[in-house]
């Protein structure tokens, strides 16, 4: 399963969310592929330490990341390269950022409108992330991919959301997460039908495999709201009885009149508070709040955080990979059905 964590409205910890859930997967035995398809490469800056980034980023044609895989393709001399899969720990893989990566974004905008004329080209570049992905899950032996793309509209995310299968919108109980789940639902409907209707005069080589592009929306998870007595301050709550209805208007386009609140509201995955302190302290030691020891400065009421930190993306992990195996078998059965008629 592929999962794509979007947003068009930064700063919302979205980066930090795909870090954590890529560590409690793999706490939880799954294995993992991270991808990092945001040219700012915060992910892979999470993981990598900026020694191991030297080697990773040489100042040549041959970067062992996402960039340097695609660099036949930017140069014009071939296809994609063999990907570089970083092994993070056994069961985590990670295919690096690289701020190169913003180079692509010229390609694919030219690339998109060509669909249409059935340009063979067109349709390498725009598969290009997810033919990676499909190398990078056969060679790691992934059950799962995480896909961590930046917070724009713009050309990379619409090829990193159609090497996609589901979506997770994280977002922050404000005005600007309203504002960008309104436009981040029409958006993706349009790439999605647009790829369809692509895909479906196009007679595809034997040895160009294209994605479905269903990015199929799993849910909703609200990020970093403070806390008072266990419960959100009166101006976060303004917002946060605001994000059911619009969800379900803009992502879903579904009526609103009947939603719930975001406690009952099926479609919301998780709620995570800020874990405050936490945080800077796993910078510091290079590993997920959830993980960290004594030694890395996690004592006293630290560590009673750190044990609520690992039950909330426990339950937060299960949540997601139950719903992306039960859009995944719903798809399933829908495309069996249209086939049978």
């Amino acid at each position: 399963m592929r999962i794509a964590f979007f947003n068009n409205k930064g700063g919302v910890g979205k980066t930090s969310l795909v870090y954590h859930l890529a560590w409690m997967l793999s706490e939880l035995g799954r294995r993992v592929v991270a991808v990092d398809l945001d040219p700012q490469a915060n992910l892979t800056a999470m993981f990598v330490d900026e020694d191991r980034l030297e080697e990773l980023w040489p100042d040549t044609p041959n970067r062992l990341s996402i960039a340097g895989a695609l660099a036949p393709i930017l140069r014009g001399t071939g296809d994609i390269a063999a990907p570089h899969i970083e092994a993070i720990e056994d069961r985590i893989g990670l295919l690096v950022g690289d701020l190169g990566l913003s180079r692509f974004e010229d390609k694919l905008s030219d690339s998109w409108p060509k669909l249409h004329n059935r340009d063979e080209p067109s349709f390498r570049a725009m598969s290009a992330f997810s033919r990676l992905i499909d190398i990078a899950v056969e060679w790691h032996e992934a059950e799962i991919v995480l896909i961590d793309v930046g917070p724009n509209l713009g050309a990379i995310n619409r090829a990193a959301l159609i090497a996609s299968e589901h979506v997770v919108v994280p977002l922050a109980p404000d005005l600007f997460s309203l504002q960008g789940l309104r436009n981040l639902g029409p958006t993706l409907r349009e790439w999605r039908q647009t790829w369809e209707r692509a895909l479906g005069t196009y007679a595809q080589p034997p040895d160009l495999r294209l994605p479905r592009g269903r990015m199929s929306p799993l849910g909703y998870v609200v990020m970093q709201h403070a806390v008072r007595l266990d419960r959100p301050v009166i101006w976060y709550g303004r917002w946060m009885a605001r994000i059911p209805a619009a969800y379900r208007e803009a992502v879903l386009d579904e009526p609103s009149s009947a939603a719930p609140d975001v406690d009952h509201d099926p479609h919301c995955l998780a709620r995570l508070k800020h874990y405050r302190s936490l945080m800077p302290m796993a910078m510091e030691a290079r590993r997920p709040m959830f993980l960290l020891k004594p030694a890395d400065g996690a004592i006293g009421a630290h560590q009673d955080g750190v044990r609520e930190c690992y039950r909330d993306f426990k339950v937060l992990a299960e949540r997601i990979v139950s719903a992306a195996s039960s859009a995944t078998a719903a798809a399933g059965a829908a495309t069996a059905a249209a086939a049978a008629s």
